[in-house]
């Protein structure tokens, strides 16, 4: 089961401003893709949240768009920042990314965003989002949202 983003903002308001602001926090994030083989590749990458979609942007005939053209599944990790802090905490998402064909969807989002041209472009199906932060300085609290299910949070000393 999957979910858009608008979904889960829905679904967790609160979570996702907090996912929405980690991910806003810096401009370069981490994407990880399955190579052809099924190996791990990690790439850096820039997201946008628009029009309640998780869009993911791509250079022509990157590696990344080659990967998720062959096998759609993703996870992203927002960039942490210096230090230890990690401000809001350590968000995750995994899901599936299908890449967007249609000419007046692109043309929209190249208005908002600007992106060099060409370019891939994807919408993300979410299926996991994680976000793992410390609690008064005690706690390890992992929030974990799966479509179709409740929010669980796990407190760990």
């Amino acid at each position: 089961m999957a979910a858009h983003w608008a979904s889960f903002v829905t679904a967790e308001p609160d979570l996702a401003k907090t996912v929405e602001e980690r991910f806003g926090a810096y401009t370069h994030h981490v994407l990880a893709t399955l190579r052809k083989d099924g190996s791990p590749r990690t790439t850096g990458i820039e997201v946008r949240f628009l029009g309640g979609e998780l869009w993911l942007g791509m250079m022509p005939d990157s590696l990344k768009a080659l990967d998720l053209r062959r096998d759609p599944r993703f996870a992203l990790q927002a960039n942490p920042g210096e230090g230890t802090s990690m401000g809001g905490g350590d968000v995750r998402i995994a899901g599936r990314a299908i890449e967007v064909e249609d000419a007046q969807t692109k043309a929209r989002y190249g208005e908002e965003v600007e992106p060099p041209e060409p370019f891939h472009l994807f919408r993300t199906e979410l299926t996991e989002v994680v976000r793992t932060h410390v609690e008064d300085d005690t706690y390890l609290v992992v929030q974990v949202w799966k479509p179709g299910a409740p929010l669980r949070a796990i407190k760990r000393t």
